[in-house]
């Protein structure tokens, strides 16, 4: 039986990137074949040359919102932080809250200066979050725009020049705490590289949530509680994946938030792809059957995470922890604004 503690690894400190390249496609990029269990290095502006035309590139469209807003409370005067997770119905968010225990449910916590957002605490979360149903007039992501800062996580330790590098050149729904990172090393010059090629692009959403990030609590994965996450796959998309797949192109995704998206269909739907749109709580680990995804590009994630674990079960633990020593060694950037592998 697989423990979390079988998916780490030791990383430097020093290897985990604060700031983005000012070339997206400059980063460094780990190629890993699984036919011939080869690792090779290079740059992610030669990605296409590993990819036929007829393929398609599998992106997630979803936004980072300005997610974290800082409030405060009426009756006490106390300054709270909290962080949107997810729109969960309505006017109704789950959200963390820095010092939670001040956020008992009946809590008033009010916004900016004029009052613009003012909100209620409903609910307390087993796992110390909150559902909160916020009161305004006007449009609230333009609220949200003027109130809320960028939710860059934690071991991003460096200020963010410029907001619009922790999204994508594709970013469109909005909708997400974080962003789906794999895609940060695409331009707008490399998609049209892609289709120059044949090569499609191919958009669904999936809005990122916090949990995707965090390391496994729990030593018993079956115990581990995935989070869950917003997902919508257009009735265009899906015909066009089934397209390509029936004319023997290869699906690559880019980042697991497609994977998520593209296998949680799958599995509803007998391994065919389907339009459709809800909330997946998928949680891949390696014996997994993968019915959707051929290929896979994804940054290096955190040890004991989630995202290792569905690397693994792409790949090979044995193997992705292989390669995850060989990034160290070659000293890659790790995390969010690091560097990406493609798994073929």
């Amino acid at each position: 039986m697989l423990t979390t503690k079988d998916f780490d690894y030791e990383l430097p400190e020093h290897l985990i990137a604060q700031t983005p390249l000012e070339d997206r496609s400059a980063s460094r990029l780990l190629v890993l074949n699984r036919e011939d269990d080869t690792l090779e290095d290079t740059d992610f502006k030669h990605i296409l040359d590993y990819l036929n035309p007829g393929d398609a590139l599998v992106v997630n469209e979803t936004r980072v919102i300005p997610a974290r807003i800082v409030g405060v409370k009426p009756d006490t005067g106390g300054h709270l932080e909290v962080l949107l997770l997810n729109n969960t119905q309505g006017n109704e968010w789950e959200v963390l809250v820095k010092h939670a225990r001040r956020a008992k449910v009946g809590t008033v916590i009010v916004f900016g200066k004029e009052a613009q957002l003012r909100a209620v605490v409903k609910e307390e979360l087993e796992h110390g979050g909150r559902i909160i149903e916020f009161e305004y007039e006007g449009v609230f992501l333009e609220i949200l725009e003027t109130l809320g800062q960028m939710p860059l996580p934690p071991y991003i330790k460096e200020r963010l020049e410029d907001p619009e590098r922790y999204q994508t050149v594709y970013a469109k729904e909005n909708g997400s705490a974080a962003a789906p990172t794999a895609g940060l090393h695409f331009t707008n010059e490399l998609f049209e590289q892609a289709k120059e090629k044949g090569i499609e692009i191919i958009p669904l959403t999936l809005h990122v949530g916090l949990g995707t990030f965090r390391p496994v609590s729990v030593e018993n994965l079956e115990e581990h509680e995935m989070h869950s996450e917003f997902y919508n796959l257009s009735a265009q998309s899906a015909e066009r994946i089934n397209k390509i797949k029936d004319n023997g192109g290869k699906i690559v995704a880019v980042g697991t938030t497609s994977v998520r998206t593209l296998e949680t269909i799958a599995n509803d739907n007998n391994g065919e792809i389907k339009a459709g749109s809800g909330w997946t709580s998928i949680f891949i680990t390696p014996g997994y059957e993968f019915k959707a995804v051929d290929h896979l590009i994804t940054n290096f994630h955190l040890p004991q995470s989630t995202l290792v674990m569905l690397v693994s079960a792409f790949y090979n633990r044995e193997r992705t922890l292989q390669a995850y020593r060989h990034a160290v060694d070659k000293e890659y950037r790790f995390f969010s604004f690091g560097d990406a592998m493609l798994i073929l």
